[in-house]
């Protein structure tokens, strides 16, 4: 039986495809306040820049291709029963060939109802549109978990990590909550690997660091998991 490998990404899993990360930009995105664009009330007060925000960062998404991060991770599920835990929006794990995802804060790709938030939908093409609604008439929203909203997906990621025999960090600084405390539910005996250019600034049991980018670092970490097969 292949050992469980539980991977958790973030921002930092997707920036060698060019997307941008809130980190870099200084609590910006292409100078949007997150505030401003990123909260509940941002959509209630204007929902216009809201929808223009999203729109934009799913154009840049459709011209963006899988690192090799992304398809390193894919390589893995060789010789391991790979789950992936991403903080990440966009769909590179996906169009990389991953097969077992779980995505904490949405999908940039979906849309869902503003009244019932079980009702998601595929957007057609970059643009999501006022006047496009639900089965229920509500207009859609992004399928985004925003700030100051409960991330359901939760109850799917903390299992995983509970039954890890392996757990991979990929470009997360660990600050973000509730992600950042699904490390805490790795076994203690489980082997953690971190891949970062900058160590995250919170303690981690049993850690093994990888200071390089995404890319390097999945080429490195299938260096050492050789052993642990």
């Amino acid at each position: 039986m292949k050992k469980k490998l539980v991977v958790l990404t973030g921002a930092g899993m997707s920036q060698e495809s060019g997307l941008r990360t809130f980190r870099d930009m200084g609590g910006l995105w292409e100078e949007y306040d997150i505030t401003e664009v990123a909260t509940p009330e941002a959509w209630h007060r204007n929902p216009s820049l809201v929808m223009q925000f999203y729109n934009e960062r799913r154009k840049q998404l459709y011209e963006a291709e899988p690192n090799a991060g992304h398809i390193g991770l894919v390589d893995l599920e060789k010789d391991f029963d790979v789950s992936i835990i991403t903080q990440n929006v966009d769909d590179l794990h996906e169009r990389a060939g991953s097969t077992k995802i779980v995505h904490l804060h949405g999908e940039l790709k979906k849309a869902r109802s503003s009244v019932d938030e079980s009702l998601i939908y595929d957007i057609d093409g970059w643009e999501l549109k006022f006047g496009q609604k639900c089965a229920k008439g509500s207009q859609l929203r992004p399928h985004i978990v925003w700030f100051g909203e409960a991330v359901p997906a939760m109850d799917d990621a903390i299992p995983l990590v509970e039954a890890a025999d392996i757990l991979v960090v990929i470009g997360t600084s660990l600050n973000v909550y509730p992600a950042a405390g699904l490390v805490n539910y790795a076994k203690r005996e489980t082997p953690i690997f971190v891949i970062d250019p900058e160590r995250p600034q919170v303690y981690i049991r049993n850690v093994n660091y990888i200071q390089e980018k995404a890319g390097k670092g999945v080429e490195i970490l299938k260096e050492k998991l050789k052993s642990m097969v």
